[in-house]
C-alpha cells in the first residue's frame, strides 16, 4: 500500500509502468532471476548502484504492471527468487 502526506492511500490508475529495485551479490545471476521472473514480459534494466566494495550491486528493473495484485505478483516472484537478497 502506498500512502501520500496524509496518510491516505495512493490510486494508481492501472495499466501503469513501475520500476523495482533488486539487490544482490552477482550482476549475471540477478539478470537470470529478472528473464525468470518476467518471463516475456517487456522490461528495461539498467543499473542503478554497487557498494563501495563491489559486494553488492543494485538493478533497476521498469516494466509495465496491469494492476495491484499483478504489481505484488511480481514483487514477490523476485523477492522470493535466490539470487535477489531485496527488493524495493
Amino acid at each position: 500500500m502506498l500512502l501520500n502526506d496524509c496518510k491516505q492511500k495512493v490510486e494508481l490508475a492501472y495499466p501503469c509502468p513501475w520500476v523495482y529495485k533488486i539487490i544482490g551479490r552477482d550482476q549475471e545471476e540477478l539478470r537470470a532471476a529478472i528473464v525468470e521472473v518476467v518471463q516475456a514480459r517487456e522490461c528495461l534494466v539498467s543499473q542503478s548502484n554497487s557498494s563501495s566494495g563491489g559486494k553488492y550491486l543494485c538493478l533497476d528493473v521498469e516494466l509495465v504492471v496491469v494492476s495491484a495484485e499483478d504489481r505484488e505478483a511480481q514483487h514477490l516472484a523476485f523477492k522470493g527468487h535466490p539470487a535477489v537478497l531485496l527488493v524495493l
